[in-house]
């Protein structure tokens, strides 16, 4: 029987992580935008969520090992490196998350376990996102 590969996590997202996000973030948003983003992933606090709900919720193609990175990220696990967690962006209409940082990491992840819990931090796209909102009906009750 194969030896399962435990996942380990660091603590908190390299300080590398948020420029990558940047970087990605920059296509999809204006510069102001941006920056309040990756200020407020700076300060949000660690959460976790399971690989294949990240996934879904990303509307994403899951990548297998035949991607590089994929397989790069599998090789650290295998050697018990841990990963550094996922930064994540709720979209505008909450129809999406965003994988900022770590769409690699989470298709290496759901590769090995599918079900295996995710850290990350996870802010919404605009600062009046930031939680969901119940929204009041006009109809007379």
């Amino acid at each position: 029987m194969a030896k399962k590969t435990e996942i380990q996590w660091l603590k908190k997202p390299e300080d590398h992580d948020y420029p990558a996000a940047a970087s990605y973030l920059s296509l999809l948003y204006d510069e102001i935008r941006v920056k309040t983003i990756v200020s407020e992933l700076h300060k949000a606090p660690m959460t976790s969520f399971k690989a294949k709900d990240i996934f879904r919720a990303s509307l994403l193609s899951l990548l297998g090992v035949s991607n590089s990175h994929v397989r790069k990220n599998l090789k650290k696990l295998e050697a018990g490196t841990p990963l550094s967690p996922l930064l994540l962006v709720r979209s505008d209409d909450g129809g999406k998350v965003v994988i900022a940082d770590g769409y690699h990491r989470m298709c290496s992840v759901y590769v090995l376990n599918e079900d295996a819990d995710i850290p990350c931090k996870i802010v919404g796209a605009s600062p009046e996102r930031q939680s969901p909102k119940r929204i009041k009906s006009s109809r007379k009750e």
